[in-house]
């Protein structure tokens, strides 16, 4: 017997509401997973979340060819001013970044990360990259282009203030 078309209906609606709940889910082990490797990152680097969100953020804009100054540091990380200081203070310390001063305008400084810095976050992060752009390159570039639309969705949903 052929089930009627409001049954058909219902089961897919049933089938699309599963599958959703499952794409939810797996979003959370997805998050939770991240949040367990920058845990491990973190530890193994000695670093705080700021610390080690500041420092990437050195290097990616170096590559760029951008330099970074204390204020971009705050407004980044939402940090006031002396927390940043003490932050760039510790990672000076450490051997992950050097204050130089500003191109342009001397009284400035920029924030440039040591080549040390730039070789720990390759070793601790590397390998876990390469594994995430191996799933990334198996992938259609239509189905990551529905991935990319569906995951600036979500971050729109989350990040609006209700």
């Amino acid at each position: 017997m052929t089930p009627s078309p409001s049954t058909a209906d219902a089961a897919a609606t049933a089938t699309a509401a599963d599958l959703a709940l499952e794409v939810l889910e797996a979003v959370r082990d997805y998050r939770a997973a991240e949040v367990a490797m920058r845990k491990r990152t973190m530890e193994s680097m000695r670093m705080g979340e700021n610390d080690l969100r500041a420092l990437r953020h050195l290097l990616k804009e170096e590559r760029e060819g951008r330099s970074v100054t204390p204020r971009d540091l705050v407004q980044l990380l939402g940090m006031t001013s002396s927390s940043v200081t003490s932050m760039l203070d510790r990672l000076t310390a450490s051997g992950h970044v050097r204050r130089e001063p500003h191109p342009s305008d001397r009284r400035r400084l920029t924030i440039v990360a040591t080549p040390g810095a730039d070789e720990e976050v390759r070793h601790t992060l590397g390998e876990m990259h390469r594994r995430m752009l191996d799933v990334v390159r198996r992938q259609s570039p239509a189905d990551l282009a529905v991935v990319k639309r569906f995951l600036d969705g979500l971050a729109e949903a989350v990040a609006r203030a209700d």
